[in-house]
């Protein structure tokens, strides 16, 4: 057993590789599959086009941005190069991740679309392994850049292990910082595309969704793409990674032990699961039959993850830690992600009654789909903040009274990130395959079939944003006690009581954080997705020919004023986690802890709010759409059409982005330690 301990790097370092091997295998296999007739591989290619376009003008952005942080970290003697250098692996992994990622995405939609000729199990096949890609990437790159990288400051360099975790901050650091743009930019461009299209299209000149008609088509697929697919890579490979330093850094205290080669070890296990449940993923029998093959790929890792666990504890028990206090621990975050995909779908899926409130609203109008719509985000906040609540409270005395046992619940849940992945990104492939059936005119079978594949995406991506964003709380309260501890260890003892003013102060503040910006964040979408509004009004109006197919709409308008918009939009907003804590830490150390505690709890809430309610209202509109209280073009399918339309930068913007804005200023925070401590020490 001690091989986990002696060899837990070597032995991540390998899982990590294997991740990285099968996805390679994977977009092999993929890329032999049948593109489809010339046209399909026409729509196919200006989905790619423009979202490699786009990609290039958000990280060339990025880098210019990343230039300051990076010297900074690196000409600042309480920091130093090593964490600089791990800020750049940090952002081009997490970079990577995304773009690789987001290519096969867009090489597979018109492959799904093809493959449904076939049927609906070919379809899936196609569509699923597409997916597992991107999540076996983020998986294998992350624990790849942790692992790799510290093997890299402790073996090669001659760091010790404090040290090496210490620069692994700056790893973290770099991925959130892309993250947080990622997700940004990817959700303004998405969302302000889709809005775009469905006001004129659907709602003004009534044509259906995905028409080829509509000059703002071919940009809402691109945004499916740069946001569900990259932006949630960059986000949740952010998440794991940050996380694993955050273990690393709880286990370091613990001098006489490995504690802190832990997580690495339990990524690792979970890889190898990850890969199993992917090949025993198979489309059943019933009305279900898509959810469920997804859902059971998921229930396999899980469970092979907790048996593979069990040699992995076993290796790290003894001392400070028994083995059920840390098998315990990882049993609980396992538990947490099982019941947090539960409920996430419960909420957002066509089969359960918030849906299905929200779609009989839709009958007496606007108002009323809104109103319950918003009381279903609200409503779906309350089961996840009791399961995280609960998660916290039972590892950690599970542990013996340990926040150690609190960052194996959250490595543990976190090592399911892989699959979790996939189910995100089998969404905008299968929702690409229904647009290009749809401008390709392909019978109505193949529609029938990618239909269905995509109203389970809506799903899966709701999923795979409530199980990101309670896996945020959990992370942020490990770094949380490393803001705290780091003050002491640099000899400043502070006290976060409720009874200084300057925490209750930082409170406040970091209550507000998260609300202000989403806001931004919500303006932005509004702002270019009224720009796209009148740019399909000038088309429709100066080219009469576009209605009636004698003439071709200009995709490369609609697409060239989000690409441009979406990368100016998204820098505001995303100085927020990183200005506001440097400012309020240089005010009063106490004042940035209250903070810290605030943006968790009011950004743990809201975020959950608004992917839920913003998915919610997506499938209550796919039910009208399938026949439900008259169908489309009905007055109850307008009135859903709206509700959608409110939601989707609810769920695809500002929501899913506060994930990443609560991580980073905490990671911030522990970064200006050092300043903190030379001004008030």
């Amino acid at each position: 057993m001690d091989f986990f301990v002696d060899h837990a790097v070597a032995f991540a370092l390998v899982c990590a590789l294997v991740a990285i091997l099968y996805g390679i295998l994977l977009t092999w296999w993929l890329l032999t599959r049948p593109a489809g007739s010339e046209r399909m591989q026409e729509i196919s290619r200006a989905v790619q086009e423009g979202a490699a376009a786009y990609l290039r003008k958000q990280y060339r952005t990025i880098a210019v941005v990343a230039i300051a942080p990076f010297l900074l970290l690196g000409f600042y003697d309480k920091l130093g190069w090593g964490a600089a250098f791990g800020f750049l692996i940090g952002a081009l992994l997490s970079a990577s991740a995304g773009f690789i990622g987001m290519n096969v995405a867009v090489r597979s939609n018109a492959r799904t679309a093809e493959a449904a000729r076939e049927g609906l199990q070919p379809a899936f096949r196609v569509a699923f392994r597409a997916g597992s890609v991107t999540g076996l990437l983020v998986v294998g790159l992350g624990l790849l850049g942790v692992a790799g990288y510290y093997w890299i400051l402790t073996g090669w360099l001659g760091n010790t292990p404090e040290s090496a975790v210490d620069d692994l901050l700056g790893l973290a650091f770099g991925g959130s910082l892309i993250s947080v743009f990622a997700r940004l930019g990817g959700g303004i461009y998405t969302k302000a595309a889709d809005v775009g299209a469905d006001l004129v299209g659907k709602i003004e000149a009534g044509i259906p969704e995905d028409d080829p008609r509509n000059p703002a088509v071919i940009a809402d697929n691109v945004g499916d793409n740069v946001g569900d697919c990259a932006g949630m890579a960059a986000d949740l490979f952010e998440t794991y990674a940050v996380t694993a330093v955050a273990v690393m850094l709880l286990g370091i205290k613990f001098s006489g032990t490995s504690l802190w080669l832990f997580p690495l070890a339990l990524g690792g296990v979970s890889i190898l699961a990850s890969v199993i449940g992917t090949l025993l993923t198979r489309v059943g029998k019933g009305q279900n039959a898509i959810i469920n093959a997804l859902y059971r790929s998921v229930l396999v890792a899980t469970v092979l993850s907790a048996a593979g666990f069990i040699p992995v504890v076993m290796a790290y028990d003894g001392g400070l830690f028994s083995f059920w206090n840390l098998y315990g621990s990882a049993l609980i975050g396992l538990g947490v992600t099982f019941l947090l995909v539960a409920i996430t779908e419960y909420y957002t899926g066509t089969r359960w009654r918030p849906v299905k409130q929200i779609a009989r609203a839709s009958q007496t109008g606007h108002a009323t789909n809104i109103i319950a719509g918003l009381a279903v985000g609200m409503q779906a906040t309350a089961l996840p903040v009791i399961v995280i609540a609960t998660g916290i409270v039972g590892a950690y005395y599970v542990a013996g009274h340990a926040l150690y046992g609190i960052g194996v619940a959250v490595m543990a849940q976190l090592s399911m990130t892989g699959l979790i992945v996939a189910l995100d990104a089998y969404g905008p492939v299968t929702d690409n395959a229904g647009g290009i059936a749809e401008m390709a005119d392909l019978p109505e079978a193949v529609r029938g079939i990618t239909d269905r594949l995509d109203a389970v995406g809506n799903t899966t991506k709701a999923v795979t944003k409530g199980y990101a964003i309670g896996s945020a709380g959990l992370a942020a309260l490990i770094l949380f006690d490393s803001y705290t501890t780091g003050l002491h260890d640099q000899g400043l003892t502070v006290l976060f009581s409720l009874d200084n003013p300057w925490v209750i102060a930082g409170l406040f503040i970091g209550g507000l954080m998260p609300f202000l910006f989403a806001s931004l964040a919500m303006q932005a979408v509004g702002r270019v997705g009224g720009q796209v509004v009148e740019e399909v009004r000038r088309q429709f109006r100066e080219n009469p020919g576009i209605m009636d197919r004698t003439a071709r709409p200009d995709y490369s308008q609609a697409i060239g004023i989000v690409t441009g918009s979406a990368i100016k939009e998204m820098l505001a907003p995303a100085l927020i986690p990183i200005v506001i804590p440097i400012v309020v830490g240089i005010i009063k150390p106490e004042m940035l802890g209250g903070l810290l505690i605030g943006t968790i709890v009011t950004g743990l809430f809201l975020a959950i709010a608004m992917t839920s309610g913003g998915g919610a209202w997506d499938n209550a509109k796919k039910t009208i759409e399938d026949g439900l209280y008259g169908g489309k073009g009905s007055e109850a399918h307008a009135a859903a059409v709206t509700g959608d339309t409110v939601g989707d930068p609810y769920k695809d913007t500002a929501g899913p982005a506060i994930n990443p804005m609560i991580k980073i200023a905490n990671i911030v925070a522990i970064l200006i330690i050092p300043v903190i401590v030379s001004i008030h020490g």
